[in-house]
């Protein structure tokens, strides 16, 4: 299992690299605002909390996604009890890197293959849409859909946030946006 996170992150790296070669600027909407080093702890901070998720709670493991930016870890999905909810959050919070941690686990039965299709749909039209407007660096923010609310994270000016959280509250089947930028300015 090392060595494949080992390769994983080789090949996140690389792929970094070679975008901030071509990174033109700041404003440029194609180049991440996080360091290549942020970008791939990032990455590593997602499959370790992946694993330690799946050690603890395997039956419900398929149920939770990790999602993290700059150290900012989101936590979305089901699970069955509030101390399955409050143990995911400390164990995750004592990885390496996480800064902070967003605890956004309903207390649920497992999610339908219909509702996952709908969070993705959503995801994938707030990003499209996103796409459109010259004050949006979409590859600078991360989308998440779980049950209709959209959570957007990034390093952000505050006139990009604005912009991007209008586009997301006025996208079809989106029932809550919220927000979890960084600013930078």
């Amino acid at each position: 299992m090392k060595k494949l996170i080992q390769i994983a992150l080789l090949g996140v790296a690389l792929s970094q690299i070679q975008g901030c070669a071509t990174e033109g600027g700041d404003d440029n909407k194609d180049i991440d605002r996080r360091t290549t080093g942020t970008y791939i702890g990032d990455q590593e901070i997602e499959l370790r909390a992946t694993n330690v998720i799946y050690e603890a709670y395997r039956e419900y493991s398929g149920n939770i996604s990790t999602t993290s930016y700059n150290g900012q870890v989101l936590l979305t999905g089901r699970v069955p009890d509030e101390k399955v909810h409050n143990r995911v959050t400390e164990i995750v919070t004592k990885l390496p890197g996480v800064r902070k941690v967003y605890n956004e686990l309903a207390i649920a039965s497992a999610s339908s293959v219909k509702s996952d299709f709908e969070d993705l749909s959503i995801t994938t039209s707030v990003k499209s849409r996103m796409m459109f407007e010259d004050n949006i660096p979409i590859s600078k923010i991360k989308v998440v859909t779980d049950a209709g609310i959209v959570y957007l994270m990034g390093l952000v000016k505050h006139s990009e946030a604005k912009t991007a959280t209008e586009v997301a509250r006025n996208t079809s089947g989106v029932k809550k946006v919220v927000t979890m930028f960084e600013y930078i300015d």
